[in-house]
């Protein structure tokens, strides 16, 4: 476990290291473009010291110690740095303020526009290297396990997913998204041979948002032990590696739900497994976790019993579709807000910060996973930065677009506070996102 963490961590690193420096590398080409002073570029904050720095010609480079983003000191620009001394002297030929506002919108815009590129060009080359794998809703045979809030909401384990507000979802894994996003109002399914329409409410939407899972895959049992976990009472109680399940409680099983709904009903409970070793049977007993774990891992991935779909991209085939997978992100990540913001599905409850960044990446190294995930959020710091809150990217344009359409220009009386306001309620939202974390920990 101690390893997976590690790994998280690492490529959560890894990927906001290489998007910084995307991000911040948007605003120094064009400031660059532009014959602007680009004082600094640092990778992360550095509050108090910093890590490692150089300087090659009028630009200090360097990392930080707080792993918060990262920025670049352009002259004569009112920003985090909040360099009021600066602001005092007279403006300079080489300073951002001295330069036409369309060439100062362009140097605040050039960081979101590289993030987009940037996750573009990943996204091509992950279809290209890998091309792209998917579960066809259709072939999920077996139907679905419905968790306790996908009960509260109306589907039954065993359900087959035909259609969301009768349009059917090709990926599996992207119906519930699709639900949520879309603001699906039913969703077919095929329950004992009959068309049911599960309806769907505002609140409903709420509950998904807060559930770790809803709809999981539905397989056939069956259990050979391959290894055991550190802590195992089925090794203690005498299983061997090798042995398969066969019953439990003189209790057979069909799907692999019903032996797991078995043993979370009989948490720290004796029960008598019956397994089959080589040609004969034995019996033995074995007392649960208070967990409801028997410390057992199986010989066979679940995803076995399941007949995905791979396309294929050559080079020029990758490029279109690494754009639509690009403009397809955008538009779902779009879609949140109207759910952060809504009351009813009060989707700022689910706000996360670095714990649920970190949890999305997989605990072992895979680059294919690690390098759509980079790409999403890249997505994402694109999006968010371009927001119309001062000390944001957004906030500075929509200031510079303010300027450009009346011919006034804000005081930098007014930009200076404004940035404060902008980097208080930042700091704010950084906190409650990371309190959610911690929470969700507790729960």
């Amino acid at each position: 476990m101690t390893i997976e963490i590690l790994i998280k961590i690492a490529q959560f690193f890894l990927s906001l290291s290489i998007l910084v420096i995307v991000h911040e590398m948007g605003h120094f080409l064009f400031a660059r473009l532009f014959k602007c002073r680009v004082e600094k570029f640092y990778l992360f904050f550095n509050l108090g010291f910093t890590l490692f720095k150089t300087k090659k010609g009028d630009t200090e480079y360097g990392i930080g110690w707080l792993p918060l983003g990262g920025y670049v000191k352009i002259a004569g620009m009112i920003d985090e740095s909040m360099d009021k001394e600066q602001m005092k002297l007279p403006p300079q030929p080489w300073e951002f303020r001295s330069k036409p506002a369309i060439q100062r919108l362009l140097i605040m815009v050039g960081g979101v526009l590289m993030n987009f590129i940037a996750a573009l060009i990943i996204y091509i080359g992950v279809l290209y290297a890998w091309g792209e794998e998917y579960l066809p809703t259709a072939n999920v045979k077996y139907g679905v396990v419905a968790s306790d809030i996908g009960k509260e909401i109306g589907f039954m384990t065993g359900d087959k997913i035909l259609s969301v507000d009768n349009l059917v979802v090709e990926d599996f894994f992207k119906v519930v998204p699709t639900i949520a996003l879309e603001g699906a109002k039913t969703v077919q399914v095929e329950r004992d041979g009959n068309v049911v329409n599960v309806e769907i409410s505002e609140d409903d939407i709420a509950k998904m948002l807060k559930a770790k899972k809803m709809l999981g895959l539905r397989y056939p049992f069956h259990f050979v032990i391959s290894s055991f976990a550190k802590t195992s009472p089925a090794k203690t109680a005498g299983m061997l590696k090798g042995d398969e399940l066969v019953m439990v409680n003189n209790q057979s099983f069909e799907f692999h739900d019903q032996f797991s709904s078995l043993l979370e009903a009989n948490k720290g409970k004796e029960l008598l497994f019956k397994v089959k070793r080589g040609s004969g049977m034995v019996d033995i007993p074995v007392t649960l976790t208070e967990e409801g774990m028997l410390g057992i891992i199986g010989d066979k991935d679940p995803s076995g019993y399941f007949e995905f779909k791979t396309i294929k991209y050559g080079f020029f085939q990758s490029i279109p579709a690494g754009i639509i997978r690009g403009w397809e992100t955008s538009v779902d990540y779009l879609k949140q807000f109207k759910l952060i913001f809504n009351k009813k599905t009060k989707g700022y409850e689910s706000l996360g910060g670095f714990i649920t960044i970190g949890n999305i990446f997989p605990g072992s190294w895979d680059w294919q996973a690690f390098w759509n995930m980079t790409a999403f959020l890249s997505i994402i710091l694109a999006i968010m930065n371009i927001l119309p809150i001062p000390a944001l990217d957004g906030g500075h344009v929509m200031f510079v677009l303010y300027e450009m359409i009346t011919g006034r220009k804000p005081s930098d009386k007014f930009l200076e506070y404004s940035q404060i306001v902008g980097l208080s309620l930042l700091l704010l939202l950084v906190l409650y996102a990371n309190a959610n974390d911690v929470i969700k920990l507790f729960k």
